[in-house]
């Protein structure tokens, strides 16, 4: 009824990535913050941050960092540290104390800056993209990729009392061509 028949979601404006941490009012972090996705900072953080996508430091957020470096970056509480990014906005509650590097700026009537800004027309943020750890392999993959090692002389296992009953076969452990037989438990999965 009242929508516009011409609107196409294309003419929409990008919507802001997502925010996949937090690091909640209390609590008090530092270090090295590296990676890729959205951030929220309404906690304490002192340390280095390069990050792909969106660092949102919230109204009871504190950051210290010599050079924040982030694709977008909102700042509604308090920053001290120079900023690189692509997108800078500075709100109402925002201040900073530092110098800013980026090619699209805005801030909000209240917003606080102490530093100089430098306008480009694009911004090289140097963030080499985030390297995924693989998991520990398993044993037996382990033992699949272990080069084949030369066969060294076989131990002959001591001599046993034959007047003593030999005890039964302990069982032997797993290998990678034979899986671990499980046993049978009162727990079945139904098919």
């Amino acid at each position: 009824m009242f929508r516009r028949k011409n609107a196409s979601p294309q003419a929409e404006a990008a919507p802001l990535p997502r925010i996949t941490s937090v690091v909640a009012d209390g609590v008090s972090l530092s270090g090295k913050l590296t990676g890729a996705g959205g951030v929220r900072i309404e906690g304490a953080y002192d340390g280095e941050i390069e990050l792909d996508g969106l660092f949102v430091i919230g109204p009871t957020g504190r950051v210290t960092c010599p050079q924040l470096r982030a694709r977008h970056v909102i700042i509604a509480g308090a920053l001290r540290g120079d900023i690189l990014a692509e997108r800078v906005e500075i709100r109402a509650n925002g201040r900073v104390w530092g110098n800013v590097v980026t090619a699209s700026m805005s801030t909000e009537e209240g917003a606080f800056l102490r530093g100089q800004i430098q306008m480009e027309e694009q911004v090289e943020l140097g963030i080499q993209p985030p390297v995924a750890e693989a998991p520990p392999p398993d044993e037996a993959a382990a033992a699949a990729e272990e080069p084949p090692q030369a066969a060294a002389p076989a131990a002959e296992p001591p001599a046993e009392p034959e007047a003593k009953a030999r005890p039964a076969k302990p069982a032997k452990p797993p290998t990678a061509a034979e899986p671990e037989k499980k046993p049978a438990g009162k727990f079945r999965r139904k098919k």
